[in-house]
C-alpha cells in the first residue's frame, strides 16, 4: 500500500526533471554551460521538495483521491502550478537566479503535461484491463445517451466479468449524433435500431432510459423484437430513487413496463422535508402501497417510521424490506387493527405521531359486494377510528380510489365516505387532512396481475370480465412517489387526484401478459360483475381537473360528511339493504353553514 501511494511522487517528480530540463535546453538552444546546468540541478531539487510538501498537505500522495479522478486532476494541476509560481517568484527576488525568469513557468507547463498525460495512458490501460473480455460478453446496443445511459456505460465497462459489451448507442435526440460517451458512440435514432444491431452483430438490445415511459418501452420492444434481438430495461427513477443505475440492474421486461410506466419526473428531496425529522405512522404498512409508502418514506430519515397492520407476516416483510437486521421486537413494528378504536387511542396516544398516512382497507370488489358489512367496519368505521385518534396530528393523508369518483360499488361506496370523513375531520381539527386519489396499482397483491400471473401459470384460461373494460394503471413505486408529493402539496378537505396517464384495456393486459410468458394460454370473457364498471373515471360529478401546483396533481374540493350519520348505516342488514344505504350516505349533503373548529385537548 505504502508503494503504491509512493509510485505517484515518484511518477510526479520525474516529470519535474524532464520539464525542467527541457526547459533549459529549449531557452539555451540544447548547449547550456555548467553553471546552467548547476541552477537547473538546484532548482529541480527546490521543486522536488515543494511538490512532495504542497502534496502531502493537499493529501496529493496519501490515498485521499481516486486514481485519475477529477478531484485528483484538480490537486494534481493546482499543486503543480503553486510549484511553478514559487519557483517564478524565487527567480524574480534573487539578484542572480538560479535559472532564467521564464523557465519555472515553462517547465511547469511541461511538467503538467506529462503529469496528466502518463496518468491518462495508465487509466487507459486500467479501464481496457476491467472492460468485459469480448470473446464472452455479448455486444449491446443502448438506447438512451443520458445520465441513465452513461452511468450504466461506467459500470458495464469496469466489470471485467460482465455479460455485455456496449457496442453503440441509439437516441432520437439530433444534437447527441456522433457523440461518443466512454468512448461509446452515438450512431442514431430509434428508426435505425435494426440497422444499428445488425451492424454490431448484436443479439440485445437494452432501454437504458429510467424515465421512459410505457409507450416508448413497448415501441422500441417492439421495434426490437421484429430485428430478431432480445429487449431488456433498467428500473424506473422510481424503483432507484437516487440509487446510481448499475449493470446489475438490467432485466427482463416486466408488465409493469410495458402498461404502468409513466414519466415522473421529481425531486422527492426538495418536497419531502414534511417527513424528514417527524414521526411517521403508515397504517395498512404490511400491504402493496402501505409497504412502498415504508420503503420511500425510509428514505427521507423520519425520527420515527412506525409501521402498522393487523397481519403480522406482511409487517416481518416489510421490515425486513426495510432492514434485513431488524427483528419483530423493534418498536416500529405495531400489531393493530384499525377496527380496534380504543387500541387505535393508546397508540396515538403513546406514540404521538406527527404525519399519518392511512393505507388500511379492504379493497377486492367482488368480495365487498358481497360482503359490505365488512367494508363498513374497516374501511368506514376504521378509517373514522383512526381520524378520531389523529385529531392533533400536523399532517393526515387518507389513501382513496378512483372508484371514490361517482361510485357503483362497495368499494366505491366506502372510500368516497372515508374522503368525506376526512374533510369533516379537516374542518374540525387543528392539522391538514385530505385525501389522495388514484387508481390501479399494477403488482400490488389480488390485483388482476396477480391473477393473470396465476391463471398462466396454471395454462389457463386468463379471464377477462369484458373485452372493452378499460382501466388506470400506475406502478406501485410511481403511485407512492406521487402520493408523498400530493401529501406536501395539498391542502385542507381536498381530494388529489393522481394523474394515470391513459386508461388501459385489461384485455390488453391479459394479452400482454400471455406474451411475455412465452406460452399459448386462451382469453376467455366472463361479463362485468356486480357493481363494475366498464371504464373507470378520476372525477365525479362536480368535479374538474385543477392542477395549479404540479402538472401532475389534481386538486379537488370534498364536501364533509358528520360521522352522525354513519350511526343510520344498518350494519346487521342484508347486503342489498346495506349497499343501498351505502349509496345514499355517499350523497348525502354537506353541512349549509361551516361549523367552528373545534379543536381537540392537547394528548396528555
Amino acid at each position: 500500500m505504502r508503494g503504491a501511494r509512493l509510485l505517484p511522487l515518484l511518477v510526479d517528480g520525474a516529470a519535474w526533471v524532464a520539464g525542467l530540463l527541457a526547459a533549459v535546453l529549449a531557452r539555451f538552444d540544447f548547449t547550456p554551460d555548467r553553471s546552467h546546468l548547476a541552477g537547473t540541478l538546484a532548482t529541480i531539487a527546490l521543486a522536488l521538495f515543494l511538490q512532495a510538501t504542497i502534496g502531502h498537505a493537499r493529501q496529493l500522495y496519501r490515498g485521499r483521491y481516486r486514481f485519475a479522478c477529477f478531484d485528483e486532476v484538480h490537486a494534481v494541476a493546482t499543486t503543480t502550478t503553486a510549484v511553478a509560481l514559487i519557483l517564478t517568484t524565487a527567480s524574480l527576488l534573487l539578484s542572480r537566479p538560479m535559472v532564467p525568469v521564464g523557465v519555472p513557468a515553462v517547465g511547469g507547463a511541461i511538467t503538467l503535461v506529462l503529469m496528466m498525460g502518463l496518468r491518462y495512458v495508465r487509466r487507459v490501460q486500467l479501464g481496457r484491463r476491467l472492460r468485459p473480455d469480448h470473446r464472452t460478453a455479448a455486444p449491446a446496443v443502448l438506447f438512451g445517451a443520458g445520465t441513465a445511459a452513461a452511468a450504466l456505460l461506467e459500470s458495464m465497462l469496469h466489470d471485467p466479468k460482465g455479460r455485455y459489451l456496449p457496442a453503440c448507442l441509439i437516441d432520437d435526440d439530433p444534437d447527441k449524433r456522433r457523440l461518443r460517451i466512454h468512448g461509446v458512440p452515438v450512431v442514431g435514432g430509434r428508426d435505425d435500431i435494426a440497422r444499428a444491431l445488425a451492424d454490431a452483430r448484436a443479439d440485445v438490445l437494452i432501454l437504458a432510459v429510467s424515465n421512459a415511459d410505457a409507450a416508448l418501452v413497448r415501441e422500441i420492444r417492439d421495434r426490437t423484437l421484429a430485428a430478431g434481438a432480445a429487449f431488456k430495461v433498467v428500473p424506473s427513477v422510481s424503483e432507484l430513487m437516487d440509487n446510481p443505475l448499475a449493470v446489475g440492474d438490467i432485466r427482463e421486461v416486466q408488465v409493469t413496463d410495458l402498461l404502468g410506466r409513466h414519466q415522473i419526473d421529481t425531486d422527492l428531496s426538495a418536497i419531502g422535508g414534511y417527513l424528514t425529522g417527524k414521526r411517521v405512522l403508515v397504517t395498512g404498512a404490511g400491504g402493496s402501497i402501505g409497504s412502498e409508502l415504508c420503503r420511500q418514506i425510509h428514505h427521507f430519515r423520519p425520527a420515527e417510521l412506525m409501521m402498522l397492520d393487523r397481519d403480522e407476516t406482511s409487517l416481518l416483510a416489510v421490515q425486513l424490506s426495510i432492514d434485513p437486521l431488524a427483528r419483530l421486537d423493534d418498536p416500529s413494528v405495531i400489531l393493530a387493527d384499525v377496527r380496534d378504536a380504543t387500541r387505535i387511542r393508546e397508540i396515538f396516544r403513546a406514540r404521538r405521531p406527527q404525519v399519518v398516512f392511512h393505507a388500511a382497507a379492504l379493497k377486492h370488489l367482488a368480495l365487498l359486494q358481497r360482503y359490505p358489512a365488512e367494508a363498513v367496519k374497516t374501511n368506514v368505521l376504521g378509517t373514522l377510528n383512526v381520524l378520531e385518534a389523529a385529531g392533533s396530528v400536523e399532517r393526515f393523508v387518507n389513501i382513496s380510489t378512483d372508484k371514490a369518483a361517482d361510485p357503483s360499488s362497495v368499494l366505491g361506496y366506502s372510500k368516497r365516505i372515508t374522503e368525506r370523513l376526512t374533510a369533516w375531520t379537516a374542518r374540525n381539527s387543528r392539522g391538514t387532512f385530505l385525501s389522495v386519489r388514484f387508481g390501479n396499482v399494477l403488482g400490488s397483491r389480488g390485483s388482476v396481475f396477480t391473477t393473470f400471473s396465476t391463471q398462466i401459470a396454471q395454462g389457463g384460461p386468463v379471464t377477462v370480465t369484458h373485452p372493452d373494460v378499460t382501466r388506470y394503471f400506475m406502478t406501485t413505486q410511481e403511485a407512492v412517489h406521487l402520493v408523498i408529493q400530493a401529501a406536501a402539496i395539498g391542502t385542507d378537505g381536498q381530494a388529489l387526484v393522481l394523474e394515470m396517464g391513459e386508461p388501459v384495456r385489461i384485455a390488453e393486459v391479459a394479452r400482454q401478459m400471455v406474451a411475455l410468458s412465452g406460452r399459448s394460454v386462451p382469453i376467455e370473457y366472463t361479463g362485468l360483475r356486480q357493481g363494475e364498471k366498464l371504464t373507470e373515471t378520476l372525477f365525479g360529478a362536480g368535479e374538474s381537473d385543477e392542477r395549479p401546483l404540479h402538472p401532475l396533481i389534481s386538486h379537488v374540493g370534498v364536501p364533509p360528511i358528520d360521522p352522525a350519520h354513519l350511526l343510520h348505516l344498518p350494519s346487521g342488514a342484508d347486503a342489498p339493504v346495506l349497499i343501498a344505504s351505502l349509496a345514499e350516505t355517499c350523497v348525502l349533503p354537506a353541512p349549509f353553514e361551516a361549523r367552528s373548529p373545534v379543536l381537540p385537548p392537547a394528548l396528555p
